[in-house]
């Protein structure tokens, strides 16, 4: 398999748009939940309303220009074709920056912060605070391709994005993550390959010990109520997808309406809203970032993820300079006193006063400051 950067255009035939909105309109509905709020998963009025503004009034197209606009690309490592947008800033001196999206997400997330990212100057910057990004696919998500094979765990996944790098000839470079973006470049930090001078964590992992369960802190407190809600109340799409991928996976590729109440349901509780997710994030964006799983089928594929390294969400030693940014709603807090004992080289912590577990798609601006703030330490 060759392992040259090959430029990637997104023209879906309109067949397929117009088979999506025959399936959508052929939707047969459960009967609405027997209570009044989301205990019992995405209500039925909400996601009829998100669904009929899918059929209605959403348009792909906008979104395929824009991918197209960015730059996208493919290339093959172990294996596997790796789909990546690589957005050069016009700055020669820019600082590479690895960017890696998590689930239920997609490259989406990073839409609002490219620009003041590689062009700081027309957004509040200057030139010394400018990147080069490379936003990757993971691995059987978006258009990235499909593993055929087992294996392909965030260790796996590190190590191909260095090489990602190093083939772009990027001889230093730093990274940065959420959610599985997270645990993969919580292992970057951890594999330490050429050129990677730092990282950047926005779920940074963090256990306690007996003491701290003894006599917990308010910020430990917090967060440890916002573990057993997570295990108690939010986890079962993790045990799902964890344990038994390939079964969820039939409705997920099959159903366009199963797949947006699956997803739809994370950007409301995952977010920092009054109520709705539509309070965090646009309609529209939603949309597009549930179909850069529905259009090249990746439900099952990215579900596997979790069976493959779930487990590997646990703290980590890192030696490389590592900075973190806590948003108040993320979903599992850790707070410093936990994080730090695994971080060797804190070089930036900084805790948020909005925003949730989807932290550049939510507040774009406060993100692109965090990147600016954490790696000018670093340059």
């Amino acid at each position: 398999m060759s392992s040259a950067i090959e430029p990637f255009v997104l023209t879906v035939p309109q067949a397929q748009l117009d088979d999506l909105a025959h399936r959508l309109a052929a939707t047969r509905w459960p009967e609405k939940e027997p209570v009044d709020d989301w205990t019992q998963g995405t209500p039925l009025a909400q996601l009829q309303d998100f669904v009929a503004y899918w059929r209605e009034r959403y348009d792909w197209r906008p979104c395929e220009r824009r991918l197209n606009a960015l730059g996208q690309f493919k290339t093959a490592i172990d294996g596997l074709d790796i789909h990546f947008l690589h957005v050069r800033s016009r700055h020669e001196n820019a600082l590479p920056l690895l960017l890696t999206h998590g689930w239920p997400g997609s490259v989406i997330e990073f839409m609002d912060v490219i620009a003041p990212l590689t062009d700081p100057e027309a957004h509040g910057g200057n030139s010394a605070d400018a990147f080069h990004l490379v936003i990757p696919s993971l691995p059987g998500f978006g258009f990235s391709g499909k593993p055929t094979e087992a294996g392909w765990g965030v260790e796996r996944i590190a190590r191909a994005w260095a090489e990602l790098m190093r083939r772009l000839g990027y001889d230093r470079w730093v990274a940065q993550g959420g959610d599985w973006g997270s645990a993969v470049t919580t292992q970057i930090g951890v594999q330490e390959p050429p050129g990677c001078i730092g990282i950047h964590l926005n779920m940074p992992i963090g256990r306690p010990t007996p003491e701290d369960l003894a006599a917990p802190s308010e910020a430990e407190q917090r967060a440890l109520a916002a573990l057993q809600f997570y295990q108690e109340w939010d986890s079962g799409y993790s045990k799902q997808q964890a344990t038994r991928p390939q079964t969820i996976g039939y409705s997920l590729v099959d159903s366009p309406v199963g797949l947006a109440g699956w997803i739809y349901e994370k950007m409301r509780a995952w977010t920092d809203n009054q109520g709705k997710a539509e309070d965090a994030l646009r309609r529209d964006a939603m949309l597009d970032n549930i179909m850069l799983y529905w259009l090249p089928a990746t439900g099952g594929s990215a579900a596997r993820l979790y069976w493959e390294s779930f487990g590997q969400f646990a703290p980590r030693d890192i030696r490389l300079p590592v900075g973190v940014s806590a948003f108040p709603k993320e979903v599992i807090p850790a707070p410093r006193k936990w994080v730090e004992r695994t971080l060797h080289n804190l070089i930036h912590w900084n805790e948020l006063e909005a925003g949730g577990h989807f932290a550049a798609w939510e507040q774009p601006a406060l993100f692109v400051s965090e990147m600016r703030t954490c790696f000018a330490k670093i340059r």
